[in-house]
C-alpha cells in the first residue's frame, strides 16, 4: 500500500506548481490587468464570427454559410493548404507519379498530419491551459462540493473539460477530490469527462471531421460522463475507494492569485510538458493511420470494421483499450479509418476506449479504488461507449 502511496504522489508531482510560479514572477508583476480585457476578447472574436457568418447569410443564404463553415473548417481548421504545399514539394523532388504511390502518398500523410496535430496541438494546449490557470485544483473542489443532485453531476463533467488531458493526470484530482468529501458522482463524471472531452479535442475533430461530428463527440462525451457518475453514486459502488485515501488528510492550499504573465507562464509549461509527454504517440498514431490509409486495402477494413458487421463497435472497443495513448493520438487513426469508410459509431468507440479506458489508466485507477469500483466503472463505460457507437452507426447517413 505504502508504494501505491508513493507511485500516486509521484504522478501528483508532475502537475504545474502554480505557487511557484507565482512566487519566481512576484517581484516582476505588470501593472493590473484590466478586469474585463478577457471579456472583451472573447466578445470580439464572437463578434467576428457572427459578423463573417452574417454577411455570407445575406449574400449567399444557406449555401454561404455552409461554404464559409467548409472553408473554416479546411483551410483554417484543417489546413488543407499545407496538404497541397507538402504535395508539390513532393512531386517536385519524386516527378508527378511519386504521389500516386502507396510510399509517395504515406509520406504525404505522414507529413502533413504530424505538422498539423502537433501546430494545432500547440496552440490548443497553450490557449487551454491558459484557461485552465483559472481552476486551479482547490478551486474546482470548491465549486463541486457547492451541487448536489444533477447539477453536480453534470458541472463535475463541465470542469473536466478544463482539466488535464489524460487519465492519469486526472487521477491524482480524483483523490483529492474524494478525500475533501466531493460526491463520488460528481467525482466520476470529472473522471470521465477528463480525459474525453475538452476544447483542444474539438477543434481538432472539427478539423478533420468536421463540426457535426466533432460536436456530437463532445455532447456524447458529457452525456457518458453525466451518467456514468449518476449510476456510481445511485448504486453506492462509489464509496469503494482504497482505504488510504479514505483514512488521509485533505491538504487545501490557498487560492493563489495569478496575474497575466504568471498565467502566460503557466500555459508556455503547460504546452511543453504535454508535447513531450505525446509526441511518441502522436507519430505512431499517424504512422498507423498512414498505413492504414495508404497501404491496407479497403476490403480488408470492411472486413473487420465495415458497418454491415454487428460485431464492428465491439471490436473497435476492444482494440482501443490496451492502447495508451489520449485523444490526438487517436485522430490521425481515426482520420484514416473514416477515409475507409468506416462508420462514425465505430470510430466514436475506438476514440473513447483509447482515452477513457487505457491500460495503463486503468492500473492506475486500481490502486486508487477497490475491485467493485473498478469494475463497476469500466462496466458502465463499456456499456455506454458501445451503446452510443451502435447509435452513431445507425445514423450514420446523417454525417455523410
Amino acid at each position: 500500500m505504502k508504494d501505491d502511496k508513493e507511485e500516486l504522489k509521484q504522478v501528483l508531482a508532475e502537475q504545474p506548481d502554480l505557487a511557484k510560479i507565482k512566487e519566481q514572477n512576484i517581484s516582476n508583476d505588470p501593472k493590473p490587468k484590466k478586469k474585463h480585457k478577457a471579456l472583451i476578447i472573447l466578445a470580439s472574436i464572437v463578434g467576428v464570427l457572427v459578423l463573417t457568418f452574417g454577411i455570407a447569410a445575406i449574400v449567399g443564404g444557406w449555401t454561404g454559410v455552409k461554404s464559409t463553415a467548409e472553408f473554416i473548417t479546411r483551410q483554417i481548421l484543417g489546413m488543407s493548404w499545407l496538404n497541397t504545399i507538402i504535395g508539390a514539394a513532393l512531386s517536385g523532388i519524386g516527378g508527378s507519379a511519386f504521389l500516386g504511390t502507396w510510399y509517395g502518398g504515406g509520406i504525404q500523410f505522414f507529413l502533413y498530419d504530424t505538422i498539423k496535430i502537433i501546430f494545432l496541438l500547440c496552440l490548443l494546449i497553450f490557449i487551454i491551459s491558459y484557461i485552465q490557470s483559472f481552476f486551479p485544483p482547490e478551486r474546482t473542489k470548491i465549486i463541486l462540493s457547492k451541487f448536489g443532485g444533477l447539477k453536480g453531476n453534470m458541472l463535475g463533467a463541465l470542469l473536466g473539460t478544463v482539466t488535464p488531458f489524460c487519465s492519469c493526470s486526472s487521477i491524482p484530482l480524483f483523490i483529492g477530490f474524494t478525500r475533501a468529501g466531493v460526491r463520488s458522482g460528481v467525482t466520476f463524471s470529472f473522471l470521465i469527462s477528463s480525459p474525453l472531452v475538452d476544447l483542444g479535442a474539438f477543434i481538432l475533430l472539427a478539423s478533420v471531421f468536421g463540426f457535426p461530428i466533432a460536436l456530437s463527440y463532445v455532447v456524447v462525451g458529457l452525456i457518458l460522463a453525466v451518467i456514468g457518475g449518476v449510476i456510481i453514486e445511485k448504486t453506492g459502488v462509489g464509496k469503494n475507494v482504497a482505504d488510504f485515501i479514505t483514512e488521509g488528510e485533505d491538504i487545501n492550499i490557498d487560492n493563489i492569485e495569478l496575474n497575466r504573465k504568471d498565467r502566460m507562464i503557466y500555459a508556455k509549461d503547460q504546452m511543453l510538458a504535454t508535447l513531450k509527454k505525446v509526441w511518441p504517440y502522436i507519430l505512431i498514431g499517424v504512422g498507423i493511420g498512414a498505413l492504414i490509409h495508404n497501404v491496407i486495402p479497403q476490403a480488408w477494413i470492411s472486413a473487420v470494421l465495415g458497418q454491415d458487421k454487428w460485431y464492428n463497435v465491439l471490436i473497435a472497443t476492444v482494440l482501443g483499450t490496451p492502447m495508451y495513448a489520449d485523444i490526438f493520438g487517436t485522430i490521425p487513426v481515426a482520420e484514416a479509418l473514416f477515409t475507409k469508410g468506416v462508420g462514425v459509431g465505430t470510430i466514436l468507440a475506438f476514440m473513447m476506449s483509447v482515452t477513457a479506458l487505457s491500460l495503463p489508466s486503468m492500473i492506475m485507477l486500481s490502486k486508487a479504488v477497490k475491485p467493485k469500483l473498478l469494475a463497476s466503472f469500466i462496466g458502465i463505460v463499456v456499456v455506454g461507449i458501445l451503446i452510443i457507437g451502435y447509435v452513431f452507426n445507425a445514423l450514420n447517413f446523417l454525417f455523410i
